[in-house]
């Protein structure tokens, strides 16, 4: 006689080679994740080699190779270290960082309209970077000082402006898209008071712009993001258990008001210090953290694939703004607003109005 025929007909097999549906459900998002995350890290690292490796003085992969080796010619390495590399790069960190500030107000306030430029934060930096620009003639790292000052006062109206009742996001949109045109206004003032050589040079800034792009202000740009990389690990980690609401978030002693201010005031500063130095990029704080959740697909905030994806999107924008004419490079900003206007249409048709 063997052991099955002493155990009872009913009795459940061994668990050890099972499988739940929890943990089944589990095991299918992350892969999911992973390929996600795969996939448009493999798109980023294209783009990135694009844009290294095309222009006018064309280099092959070995030649790319060699001179980060610190084997090339003088041309090529004027070509790569002083004219691409500083721009690709600060398309990268750029559209992560704005990917990431994207990703913390939607999630913030649950709402896929929610972004720096749509909620005019960005509007707000712009303003008080144009205006030393303009009137005072300052330029350098203090334009990041001011746009950050400019971009917290504007994220102060907005709560101030949404109430409690804040907390649904619709009152927030309005506040923002009404505090986004009055600062289209100053900035316009400004520019027709000021000297032609400034205004073009604020319109250019103004509309978005990685050319001319300096490893020190890359440096700038790596520092704030790698200052606030704490105060994201955090948001990230108890933002969706705010989701949850309130009372649930306080029975698991989660804050919910100091995790949305330290989520606020992160992507506020991420905003801030690429709009100093780039400019304020339309849309790719909107576009980003909404393909992302597509891709992810489980209803996960996806910050850190809203970041991969936002400078994927912008360092391929940014080389459709330089070659997709020829003879005639565009600042980065044309392009990511007419793709992001698209984009927005789309979104407004798709969601319908479920989630605003």
């Amino acid at each position: 006689m063997t052991a099955r025929d002493v155990l009872p007909k009913n009795t459940a097999a061994p668990l050890s080679g099972s499988e739940s549906p929890l943990e089944a459900v589990r095991a299918r998002v992350r892969r999911r994740r992973g390929l996600v995350v795969g996939g448009v890290t493999v798109a980023l690292i294209a783009v990135v080699l694009l844009g290294v490796t095309t222009g006018d003085y064309p280099l092959t992969l070995e030649q790319l190779a060699r001179t980060l080796l610190g084997g090339g010619d003088r041309l090529e390495s004027y070509v790569l270290f002083q004219v691409r590399l500083p721009r690709v790069l600060m398309g990268v960190l750029v559209g992560a960082c704005l990917g990431v500030a994207g990703a913390l107000l939607q999630g913030v306030l649950r709402n896929p309209l929610a972004s720096p430029d749509l909620l005019g934060i960005s509007g707000g930096s712009s303003v008080a970077a144009v205006f030393l620009l303009l009137i005072f003639g300052v330029t350098g790292p203090i334009l990041a000082v001011a746009a950050f000052a400019g971009g917290l006062a504007v994220a102060a109206i907005l709560l101030l402006a949404a109430g409690r009742r804040g907390e649904a996001g619709f009152r927030l949109i309005l506040a923002g898209i009404g505090i986004s045109f009055l600062t289209v206004a100053i900035m316009n003032y400004l520019m027709v008071r000021s000297q032609v050589e400034l205004a073009q040079a604020a319109l250019l800034w103004v509309t978005g712009s990685l050319a001319s792009t300096a490893w020190w202000h890359l440096l700038v740009v790596a520092v704030v993001a790698v200052a606030l990389l704490p105060a994201v690990l955090i948001s990230v980690r108890w933002l969706p258990i705010t989701q949850l609401g309130a009372s649930t978030a306080a029975g698991l002693g989660v804050t919910t008001s100091r995790v949305r201010m330290i989520a606020v005031i992160s992507a506020v500063l991420l905003t801030a210090v690429t709009c100093a130095f780039a400019g304020p990029i339309s849309f790719i704080a909107l576009c980003a953290p909404a393909i992302a959740r597509s891709l992810l697909g489980h209803g996960s905030i996806g910050v850190g694939t809203s970041a991969i994806t936002g400078a994927a999107l912008l360092t391929g924008a940014d080389l459709v703004a330089q070659f997709a004419i020829p003879d005639t490079s565009l600042p980065v900003g044309v392009v990511t607003g007419a793709v992001g206007a698209v984009f927005l249409l789309w979104l407004l048709a798709s969601t319908k109005g479920r989630q605003l």
